[in-house]
């Protein structure tokens, strides 16, 4: 059988493709959530018309800070021990799919090798290079990349990354977030979202290495607010974000700033729509390095490095935070602009069609 082990908002985004590519194969999965974003994943389950999770490792309130993310981590560890033939059915021949590089996906990866079963790693062989950029992140992939069987690698840069790993690698050419944004598409006509009338730009901003210490998140805000006096930003604000900018007394700078608005996240479909007719984006996700470079529009990374291709040196600044880099793109951003990339063939369904051995 197929098991989905996830736990934010961003892995079900680009999980969501996977599991439609297996319900058009007429592929059986069960979706095991371990409640990283328990709160903010109906909307996606809602975009992408899917069903609700088989099976809930934790059912509170979204893990936003390192206290209640300890406790969860040995919650789940426990229930894994003691209710592994519960969470899996008492499969004990089938694959646990995980994504990307959250403690979800090394809790799933895990997960699935203390009940036996083979590991599928999606989004496999991405590296920076740097064990503290982005931080965890990269220990959390290195980790995973030795408990998985299986390796899904979105190119063969990737594949070349774990070319050392025992595990089966498959290489889906794409990121299966490629898939999301085509999904997403078809919906564009219907979605109704509020949209600046003059020139904008979109930020968002959460990454640890970020917004959990004063110099780096300070460093962050001066940036915003350096860009805010060329262009309208629109500033999507993490829960973690706001509360991080809250504790350090950066909030209110940029909250009285008549050039810069804050919004909640949207779901998937109405955020995409969002950048979409934006100048250019200002992140340090890389998913949103990823969605741009599908899309063709500029995007400021503010990292230090990234563990991605998609994008550098064609559409992706990656600023190192350097001012003079940051200034140049802000005044040249549209020279950025690239065409969108369509992949020849579904990331999703080449995921899906190496699946079919498991059910």
């Amino acid at each position: 059988m197929i098991h989905i082990v996830l736990g934010t908002k961003a892995q079900l985004i680009k999980m969501a493709p996977v599991m439609r590519a297996l319900i058009d194969n007429n592929l059986k999965y069960r979706f095991i959530t371990t409640g990283q974003h328990q709160e903010t994943m109906t909307d996606i389950l809602s975009n992408f018309e899917l069903r609700g999770p088989d099976y809930s490792l934790h059912d509170g309130k979204d893990i936003t800070s390192i206290p209640s993310m300890l406790l969860w981590i040995v919650k789940i560890i426990i229930k894994t021990i003691f209710n592994r033939r519960e969470i899996f059915g008492g499969d004990k021949s089938g694959i646990v799919l995980v994504h990307g590089d959250t403690f979800s996906t090394l809790l799933g990866a895990l997960m699935g090798r203390v009940a036996g079963l083979k590991v599928g790693h999606i989004e496999s062989g991405l590296r920076s290079y740097h064990l503290l950029h982005p931080f965890p992140e990269e220990i959390t992939r290195l980790i995973t990349f030795r408990l998985s069987t299986h390796l899904f690698c979105p190119g063969e840069w990737a594949v070349n990354n774990v070319s050392q790993y025992k595990a089966e690698k498959i290489n889906t050419f794409y990121n299966t977030l490629s898939d999301s944004l085509s999904y997403s598409h078809g919906f564009d006509k219907n979605i109704d979202i509020k949209v600046p009338n003059s020139q904008y730009a979109v930020a968002t901003i959460h990454r640890v290495e970020n917004i959990y210490s004063l110099s780096a998140i300070t460093r962050i805000v001066s940036t915003i607010e350096t860009i805010a006096q060329h262009i309208h930003i629109i500033f999507i604000l993490h829960k973690t974000t706001e509360n991080k900018l809250k504790r350090f007394g950066l909030y209110n700078s940029l909250n009285k700033n008549p050039n810069i608005e804050f919004r909640g996240r949207y779901d998937y479909f109405r955020f995409i729509k969002l950048i979409s007719s934006a100048d250019f984006v200002i992140s340090d996700g890389g998913s949103n390095q990823e969605e741009c470079s599908y899309l063709g529009i500029p995007v400021l990374l503010l990292r230090m490095a990234t563990e991605r291709q998609e994008g550098l040196g064609k559409n992706c600044l990656l600023s190192k935070f350097d001012d003079n880099a940051i200034q140049s793109f802000t005044k040249n951003y549209e020279s950025y602009r690239i065409k969108a990339d369509i992949p020849p063939k579904s990331p999703s369904s080449i995921i899906a069609e190496a699946c079919k051995e498991f059910v």
